[in-house]
């Protein structure tokens, strides 16, 4: 559990047990039966998807509290190693990210079986979305576009004010805390997207889906902390 401190310090060390925790997390849901065959592995998929929706949940409250202490520590994310910094949107990931992670291993799933899926047959994966699912799909990544869209726009508006604040020094509690509004709606659109994607999935997909997104996330912290261990050895 994050507490307030001074200078921040336990957002960065709730940052690291979180990802700990999302990957054990993660391990759970790899070793869920799939596909489930009957009531209680169903069971066990959907109560396992509701965990880490608690999980990403926690990390929003515990980060919109930081922010209120100190917005500009969150935007520089000392936690973080230079290629997740590079690929942040809004001090965090793009939300329209999710929707590419299921469109591409729809695709490598559904070209795979293809022979199965034209005879009736399906595994219940990413591979077997349906043509309602899909249609849903593409209506709210469209949706989602658009929020991300004008909240990039609202801190395009903020940055420019950012001559007000350095040629004044006026009210820089309420530009702060303006900015503060901002990383709140990118987060809530962030938190929005995972939720809308979950519902409209099966509880089998969400899993998948769940563990992807988990999977690109390691991976990139892990090609980042690499590359800037390289770099301070060079």
């Amino acid at each position: 559990m994050y507490k307030q401190k001074g200078k921040l310090s336990g957002f960065h060390q709730f940052h690291e047990e979180w990802h700990e925790q999302l990957r054990e997390l993660v391990q759970q849901l790899k070793k869920a039966p799939r596909p489930a065959t009957n009531q209680e592995q169903h069971e066990l998929h959907t109560h396992l998807v509701q965990k880490f929706t608690s999980h990403y949940y926690e990390y929003y409250r515990v980060k919109s509290m930081a922010a209120k202490n100190d917005i500009l520590h969150i935007f520089s994310a000392p936690w973080s190693n230079s290629l997740e910094r590079s690929l942040y949107w809004i001090a965090g990931w793009r939300p329209t990210t999710a929707f590419h992670i299921i469109y591409t291993k729809s695709s490598i799933l559904f070209e795979s079986p293809i022979v199965d899926i034209l005879r009736g047959f399906g595994n219940g994966d990413l591979g077997d979305l349906s043509p309602n699912q899909l249609s849903r799909l593409s209506e709210f990544q469209y949706e989602t576009v658009q929020q991300e869209n004008a909240i990039t726009e609202q801190l395009s508006d903020w940055q420019d004010s950012g001559n007000a604040i350095i040629g004044t020094m006026g009210d820089v509690d309420g530009k702060m805390g303006r900015l503060v509004e901002i990383l709140e709606k990118a987060d809530q659109l962030r938190m929005k997207t995972i939720e809308n994607l979950l519902q409209l999935l099966t509880a089998q997909q969400a899993a998948e889906f769940l563990i992807l997104a988990a999977h690109l996330l390691f991976g990139i912290r892990g090609w980042g902390v690499n590359h800037d261990r390289q770099r301070a050895e060079g």
